[in-house]
């Protein structure tokens, strides 16, 4: 199993880039279906979800385009419990399907923000996308629709996540080892 160190914590790999990639085919199947003949809008959340993002929108078949907005809510290995914006959104979405990517949805509070949000701009429908689910850390009231991989309560970096700005660039996913 590989290892890496990240700053000052060792990380063994979890999910490997393989894995990810054939269960990111499969998560964009059962999208294409479920819209099959709707225009759908992609969100990502940045920074995390980005890898994710550009991978699983090029499985999609639909009449689609995606957007961006950057959230912030982790300050080293921890969450911050709250959820900043730090650069939203401007164009009208009001009737759009909305797909909302994920790099991992924990306790909730970003999903919980994003979705007031897009709710008060009418759109015609959400639905959430993660690559990774922690269920034992959810506090939320809407389970993601489309999960990738649950895992336990543990810190991750790697395919988009980091720590502290760093591990974003390795290919699968790493856990923290405690030591």
């Amino acid at each position: 199993m590989k290892e890496t160190v990240i700053k000052d914590k060792k990380f063994r790999e979890m999910i490997t880039s393989d894995v990810i990639s054939a269960r990111i085919r499969e998560m964009a199947e059962k999208i294409n279906r479920d819209y099959e003949g709707k225009d759908v809008l992609f969100l990502g959340i940045l920074n995390g979800a980005f890898l994710f993002a550009a991978e699983l929108f090029k499985e999609i078949k639909l009449r689609a385009r995606i957007s961006f907005v950057k959230l912030a809510s982790y300050e080293g290995i921890n969450s911050s419990g709250s959820v900043k914006e730090l650069i939203g959104w401007n164009e009208d979405i009001s009737n759009m399907h909305v797909v909302v990517i994920e790099d991992i949805v924990d306790t909730g509070n970003t999903l919980e923000l994003i979705q007031g949000q897009l709710k008060t701009r009418k759109v015609a429908d959400i639905r959430i996308a993660t690559l990774l689910f922690k269920p034992g850390a959810y506090t939320g009231t809407q389970a993601p629709d489309y999960v990738g991989f649950e895992i336990p309560n543990d810190f991750v970096v790697g395919y988009g996540l980091d720590y502290d700005g760093y591990g974003r660039n390795l290919p699968s996913v790493y856990t923290l080892v405690n030591e």
